[in-house]
């Protein structure tokens, strides 16, 4: 496996100083993705999707449970990481430096792993996997349109060849066409690379296209985890069923 999850529980603090309360954003939450695997993640706003993206990614410790990489628990510096695992978030203006040109940002995740023999090469060669002229590389970021900033964004985050990649919420603030693009480059690069990911949408339609199993979260927990293919039938949980419904 790529990433395991096993029982693991993340709890926040809410409200003013004299009258906190406890938030459970993860509740015994296992997951495990297998190399070469996309596992999707859905659920609606506030059902602890983000939280477990978090912890996916070593950016958040758990509270209680166990965390693997590769295998192995997580190194205590996540710099040991670096390279191995991305992330594609929701707006790619998060991950893109309005300063730099596209193509400093592409080459960025190079230049932090010392790998700098041809970067622009290797640079306009990402590009061009994910739909980019070489041009674009000297644009700023607010020459692109959403859809180009996506793709910038997912040309950053495979440029190490990562193993494993997040993308949270990855489309749902692109326009319908645009989504159908992205989903589509999506599909095409998890098959020539072959990387695992966690692909994270409140939208079950988005994510019964890309991935190979569904994993539905709901106040915290995982209520449900099956094949993509019974997502489009009669899953078991009523509450899926209504996401499906509601597709």
């Amino acid at each position: 496996m790529i990433l395991e999850l096993d029982d693991v529980h993340v709890t926040f603090a809410s409200g003013a100083p004299w009258k906190r309360r406890a938030v459970h954003a993860m509740r015994g939450v296992s997951l495990s993705i297998a190399e070469g695997e996309v596992l999707g993640l859905v659920g609606e706003s506030g059902s602890g999707k983000t939280t477990t993206s978090t912890v996916a990614l070593g950016l958040r410790a758990p509270d209680s449970g166990t965390v693997r990489f590769a295998g192995e628990p997580f190194p205590k510096r996540r710099r040991a990481l670096a390279g191995r695992m991305q992330a594609v978030l929701q707006h790619p203006q998060w991950s893109l430096d309005p300063r730099l040109r596209v193509g400093q940002s592409v080459a960025e995740p190079l230049v932090v792993l010392g790998r700098k023999d041809d970067l622009p090469g290797r640079v306009r060669e990402a590009l061009a996997q994910v739909g980019l002229e070489e041009s674009f590389a000297r644009r700023y970021p607010h020459e692109l349109s959403g859809g180009q900033r996506q793709r910038v964004s997912i040309a950053r985050a495979l440029i190490t060849r990562p193993p494993f990649v997040v993308f949270d919420e990855a489309v749902s603030a692109l326009d319908v066409s645009v989504q159908a693009q992205i989903l589509n480059l999506i599909k095409d690069l998890r098959a020539e690379f072959s990387f695992a990911a966690l692909f994270i949408s409140h939208d079950i339609g988005a994510v019964r296209y890309v991935a190979d199993r569904i994993a539905v979260m709901r106040h915290g927990e995982i209520v449900e985890t099956a094949d993509a293919r019974v997502f489009y039938g009669r899953p078991e949980h009523e509450y899926s069923r209504q996401l499906v419904e509601a597709l």
